[in-house]
């Protein structure tokens, strides 16, 4: 069958787009290479909706994160899947963490975040008394939040089916030929689909898909983050989502509650050559513990109910690589955190591109 647009990937990008795509006079077909959606990083993430304070301003990152994060809310609501504003705490333990808070308040104020305020010790221990004793600031976001990440991708891919699209799981892309004004892409198993455009959103192996459209520019490594996830027993112990001031390596491990109740932990941040390896560590959870008990009081480890691994798709560029270099043949590739933040925004820019 011919279609108008193939999306490479049923992850919540993939996701999102078909959503949006479907709202249009279109043959929409979306390629997942599992035996189901949301099966990667869509899966295995920390569920947050970022405020959109951290990204470097004039970035994809920046504007698509601040647009999602805005757009989320609603598009959870029509999707009815669980969303919650409890907002988010970037906590400081030093002068030096204090100076970072303030370069996250001054980017975050340039890329149009609402609300932003830097927090005492006090007022930081009122509305979270949890919060270690020695934390003596942080930055508060209110518009920050929490979703159910698998929920919200299998929601919107079920809406896109609903609206006429087609998804074709266990469809491991192999090969892309162009042939004339279309592409024929083939799966593993010698399965066909053509179509006028593709959009590449294969998450981990983005860039294997788009060097089979001859672009071997981008390239994606694994970053490995892992997590705990605590008994709703625990879901309490603090209302907002807890960062530690971010490194080099991403936002650090964090403590949430989560939209069911329960209490996450994590993740790590470890770049690992292996794009199948979701294997938890000794070390790794030890990281996670050990950093979580230092920011925040009260946590029961005894609540533990399991423990899992995601695996980041991290592109060379430092931001979304969202392009096409090669005709009606679109790239949304790299799409590291910010990413689920971003996801409705991304579908919308996109959308736009194809127009």
């Amino acid at each position: 069958m011919m279609y108008d647009v193939a999306i490479i990937g049923g992850g919540v990008v993939g996701g999102m787009l078909a959503r949006t795509l479907s709202s249009y006079k279109l043959k929409i077909c979306i390629l997942e290479k599992e035996n189901d959606v949301a099966m990667g990083a869509s899966k295995a993430n920390s569920a947050i909706v970022h405020a959109g304070f951290d990204a470097e301003p004039g970035t994809l990152k920046a504007k698509l994160n601040v647009k999602g994060s805005e757009m989320m809310e609603r598009t959870a609501k029509e999707l009815g899947v669980k969303y919650k504003r409890n907002g988010s705490l970037v906590v400081g333990f030093s002068d030096d963490d204090k100076k970072k808070i303030e370069e996250l308040y001054d980017r975050g104020v340039k890329n149009g975040v609402r609300e932003l305020s830097i927090l005492g010790s006090e007022e930081l221990h009122e509305i979270e008394p949890n919060v270690s004793p020695d934390a003596v600031c942080a930055l508060n976001a209110p518009t920050g939040a929490i979703v159910c990440p698998y929920e919200l991708t299998i929601a919107a891919i079920g809406n896109a089916m609903d609206n006429g699209a087609d998804l074709k799981v266990n469809f491991e892309v192999s090969k892309i030929n162009k042939i004339g004004a279309e592409f024929e892409i083939i799966s593993s198993n010698g399965d066909k689909v053509n179509a006028a455009y593709v959009v590449n959103a294969a998450g981990i192996n983005a860039d294997a898909v788009v060097a089979m459209a001859g672009q071997t520019d981008i390239e994606i490594h694994p970053r490995r983050g892992e997590y705990v996830l605590l008994d709703k027993t625990s879901g309490g112990v603090v209302s907002h989502t807890i960062f530690r001031t971010p490194s080099a390596m991403g936002k650090g491990i964090l403590v949430t509650p989560t939209v069911d109740g329960n209490l996450l932990l994590g993740p790590t941040a470890e770049d690992i050559e292996d794009k199948n390896d979701t294997s938890t560590t000794a070390d790794g959870l030890s990281t996670v513990l050990t950093r979580c008990t230092e920011t925040t009081t009260g946590i029961n480890l005894r609540d533990t109910i399991t423990s899992f691994c995601g695996l980041r798709a991290v592109g060379n560029t430092g931001d979304f690589i969202i392009n096409s270099t090669c005709e009606h043949f679109i790239n949304a590739a790299g799409i590291e955190s910010p990413g689920l933040s971003a996801s409705p925004a991304i579908a919308e820019y996109i959308t736009e591109m194809l127009k």
